[in-house]
């Protein structure tokens, strides 16, 4: 009798679960965000064409190279992945991404000189480490070049959430992390331009130069609350259109 009892409390739950408002509209969101189009392949390939010249790309946080690496249209391009989640690891430098900072800074590989055109961080989500692949990445970041991270945008606070395994949430598995929290941080330094394209979870880009978005005058959510980005998420993030961003680097272009 009580395994009936518990068996019929638990399927109660589920029922609940699954058919209670923060989950469906938590799906319909996801399902909103896949179907967004461009990627932030077709972007990153964009800021390259618009550089026009010979390419030097890092991507930070690879996995399968497939599924964006090897459609990037650079003439020089490298990988940095630990390879945590794949029984074989393809990446150029099979490290973390503070290591490989720091063997670049120490001369143990490439040229500790070397600056890039376009660097691309897609690696763990969450703003402590996201926020040190940002400063490291800008100090070997052309003075034109760009800086694009994937993930920017997350659509509910069950994406926003900080533990990739806590899947019994109603994002199930999909999962942004607190990435938004380091794009956040740095929309406000005084020396960069920044947006978001509202595509693909939100691919935020940074630039020493290019008049993509003016940073933030103040820190209007010193606490992170993901509440109060949900209301100012256009302003915050300065969520753009990828129509928008052509647009601006196209007048820049002319100017």
């Amino acid at each position: 009798m009580n395994f009936i009892k518990r068996f019929y409390s638990y399927f109660s739950f589920g029922r609940q679960f699954f058919q209670g408002k923060h989950f469906l509209s938590t799906q319909e969101s996801s399902l909103f965000e896949e179907k967004k189009k461009p990627k932030r392949t077709d972007i990153i390939n964009y800021l390259i064409k618009f550089l026009n010249r010979d390419i030097c790309y890092l991507e930070i946080g690879v996995r399968d190279p497939n599924s964006n690496f090897s459609k990037i249209l650079a003439k020089q391009k490298y990988s940095v992945d630990p390879g945590y989640e794949q029984d074989v690891n393809k990446a150029d430098f099979p490290f973390t991404s503070d290591d490989f900072f720091l063997k670049l800074q120490n001369g143990e590989l490439l040229n500790p000189q070397i600056k890039f055109d376009v660097i691309f961080i897609d690696g763990l989500h969450l703003a402590e480490q996201v926020d040190r692949d940002i400063q490291n990445s800008l100090k070997h970041l052309k003075s034109d070049g760009f800086l694009v991270l994937h993930d920017c945008n997350p659509p509910s606070e069950w994406h926003a959430r900080e533990t990739y395994s806590h899947m019994l949430s109603p994002a199930l598995v999909k999962w942004n992390g607190t990435t938004w929290k380091a794009f956040f941080k740095w929309r406000q330094n005084k020396e960069l331009n920044s947006c978001c394209v509202d595509t693909d979870w939100g691919v935020g880009i940074f630039s020493k130069t290019h008049p993509i978005g003016k940073a933030l005058t103040e820190n209007s959510n010193p606490f992170y609350e993901f509440d109060s980005l949900d209301k100012n998420r256009k302003e915050w993030l300065n969520l753009v259109s990828f129509d928008q961003l052509k647009t601006s680097l196209n007048l820049e272009k002319h100017n």
